[in-house]
């Protein structure tokens, strides 16, 4: 066989294995963390690939929400339950 081809099968099959790491490691390491964190019901910070728990602001100020539908509805909206009655 031409030397040329057997040169250029084995460039494309290095770029085809460096382009498969790559998707790889983008997967591993960007999206399945990002996923977990969506599925917690917490907050993904894209630029510095942290994963962080929300918090009410009723928690900072002490002040509890009057009405008890919206206060459930918050409180699952950050993946959190209610207190148990």
């Amino acid at each position: 066989m031409n030397p040329t081809i057997d040169r250029l099968k084995l460039i494309f099959l290095g770029i085809f294995a460096v382009a498969n790491l790559g998707i790889l490691v983008w997967t591993v390491g960007w999206t399945w963390p990002q996923e977990r964190c969506s599925d917690a019901h917490r907050w993904w910070d894209d630029s510095q690939r942290v994963c962080a728990q929300p918090v009410l602001i009723s928690d900072l100020t002490g002040r509890v929400v009057a009405d008890p539908k919206a206060r459930a509805e918050a409180m699952a909206a950050i993946g959190r339950r209610g207190p148990k009655p």
